[in-house]
């Protein structure tokens, strides 16, 4: 009897990233701000990229900007009009959100590692 009453609360703990609230305009830039988030989009595939306090992305063979607006993060690259992605954040994972539902993951990393 003892293992029926904790099932309900380990099916809490398997819940998938997707029940997570997106973040916060302020959780956004906490966890992002100054750090460096390597992971893979589904339309585009790997990427590692810091993204500077002062708004720069920095990637191997490229740069960017970004902002956070609305509780969105936003990316602009060359002269390509910016996209944004909501953020579902849990410790040091991201799940980046677009208009079709989650379209990313990723693992933040502490600073710039790559020295980019």
């Amino acid at each position: 009897m003892r293992a029926l009453r904790l099932a309900p609360f380990a099916l809490l703990l398997a819940l998938p990233a997707a029940a997570q609230d997106l973040a916060t305009t302020d959780a956004i830039k906490a966890a992002i701000t100054g750090n460096t988030v390597q992971g893979a989009m589904t339309s585009s595939g790997a990427y590692t990229e810091f993204y500077a306090a002062d708004g720069v992305i920095k990637g191997k063979d490229y740069t960017g900007t970004w902002t956070v607006e609305a509780d969105k993060m936003c990316f602009a690259y060359g002269t390509d009009p910016a996209t944004c992605f909501g953020l579902k954040l849990a410790g040091d994972q991201v799940i980046w959100v677009g208009a079709s539902g989650d379209e990313g993951t990723g693992t933040i990393l502490p600073g710039n590692p790559n020295n980019w």
